[in-house]
């Protein structure tokens, strides 16, 4: 049954307002820097709901986010029980760090870039992080580069935490063929524009 109340039509006015702001945003950067945005519109709820899904709400360490943009799947890790105060948010636009700011005041908000992460990281971390999840557009990005990230994000993590990345593609976007880390893609979701799939890696 659906509430036809003022009060009801009101929410749904705003939330419709809500993301429509933040299409138009994320619209704005990418016609900026097409490149490192990789994406026109943010993450949708279902395909941010399965990039949280791999994240242990029950852990104690941080949880670092790559590229949250204006916090679709943030939002998606808050709602999965993960607590604000053990996100790290990476994200190379001011203006976007202003609005996660505004959005998860309680999250750790780190202004820098994700394909220097050991560096963007030093000091910021409280421990080995329990997952890093990513919403960069890999795919973009020479080979190296993609490998060096996975890497270097191995590195801050205990062993066996997830890597979780979204892609477009069919194929893993980091590739895998002699790997020293295993590689295991989601079902293809359907409910994003354009459909994606979600793949996760762990070592050790």
């Amino acid at each position: 049954m659906v509430d036809h109340t003022p009060m009801s039509r009101s929410v749904l006015r705003h939330r419709t307002d809500k993301h429509q702001d933040d299409d138009a945003r994320f619209l704005k950067s990418w016609l900026k820097n097409p490149l490192r945005m990789g994406a026109v519109a943010p993450s949708s709820p279902a395909l941010a709901k399965r990039m949280a899904s791999y994240v242990d709400p029950h852990g104690t360490g941080p949880v670092v986010e790559l590229g949250p943009g204006t916090g679709a799947i943030t939002a998606a890790l808050v709602s999965h029980g993960i607590d604000q105060r053990r996100l790290v948010l990476v994200e190379y636009s001011v203006d976007f760090c202003r609005l996660l700011h505004d959005r998860f005041p309680y999250a750790t908000i780190v202004h820098g870039d994700a394909y220097s992460l050991g560096r963007t990281l030093t000091g910021r971390l409280s421990g080995p992080a329990d997952a890093v999840v990513s919403g960069l557009p890999l795919m973009t990005r020479p080979e190296p580069i993609r490998m060096k990230l996975v890497q270097d994000a191995f590195g801050l993590m205990k062993p066996g935490a997830p890597f979780v990345q979204f892609t477009y593609s069919v194929t893993s976007p980091v590739p895998t063929k002699g790997a020293d880390f295993s590689a295991v893609p989601s079902e293809r979701i359907w409910r994003n524009i354009p459909p994606a799939r979600v793949w996760v890696y762990r070592r050790g």
